[in-house]
């Protein structure tokens, strides 16, 4: 936990950016009967029924401090999709930065053995040298930013029917630019002095 809170402490590096990692499924939800649409005057109305088709798998990047990020949503989430996610985070992303301070939770998924699943070991070298990664703790997952980053997207565009990856995608794609155009920034206040303080009972009696 300290060393995650640490890393949200230091200023801002433009050459070592802080980025925050998270994913979850989200199911694909069709309907049964067309909805009503919106008119003037007139909700819009849905039957309660609808069909299942299937789960994906939303993949989100932030920045904290540049108030940016990038949200995708895969077909499935597999150390290889992690992999290609962390080679676009850093190729077409942060293609200047030295190295990256990557914060995320410590999902089976989420290691560098992964990269030299998904490339050549000179190229999967390449991508991890530029990598420094931070785990949040187990059941420690509300220290990670991008959690917060998917709570929004979840309040604000999840809450409805989507049924296919491709519309889901859009209206990501829609509201990502939103979110990066108004430049919504996180700023963290929940230090490692406060921890010690109030999490008391998270750490070993000597």
């Amino acid at each position: 936990m300290e060393d995650v809170l640490d890393v949200y402490a230091l200023p801002y590096d433009p050459d070592i950016p802080l980025i925050c990692m998270d994913e979850e499924p989200v199911q694909l939800l069709g309907e049964v009967v067309a909805p009503i649409a919106m008119k003037p005057g007139q909700l819009r109305y849905e039957d309660h029924q609808y069909t299942r088709e299937g789960v994906c798998s939303v993949f989100v990047f932030v920045e904290p401090h540049a108030g940016w990020r990038h949200i995708e949503a895969l077909p499935r989430r597999t150390k290889l999709d992690w992999a290609h996610q962390i080679e676009r985070l850093l190729v077409e992303f942060y293609p200047g930065a030295k190295k990256i301070r990557l914060t995320m939770d410590n999902l089976n998924t989420h290691v560098l053995g992964a990269l030299y699943e998904a490339f050549p070991a000179g190229r999967a070298r390449e991508l991890a040298k530029r990598i420094e990664i931070h785990y949040t703790p187990k059941h420690g997952s509300w220290l990670n930013i991008a959690e917060i980053e998917l709570s929004a997207v979840t309040r604000q565009c999840l809450d409805r029917r989507i049924s296919d990856i491709d519309t889901l995608n859009k209206e990501l794609s829609a509201w990502e630019r939103g979110r990066n155009d108004s430049a919504k920034e996180v700023q963290w206040h929940f230090t490692t002095e406060q921890a010690r303080g109030k999490l008391k009972h998270l750490y070993p009696k000597l």
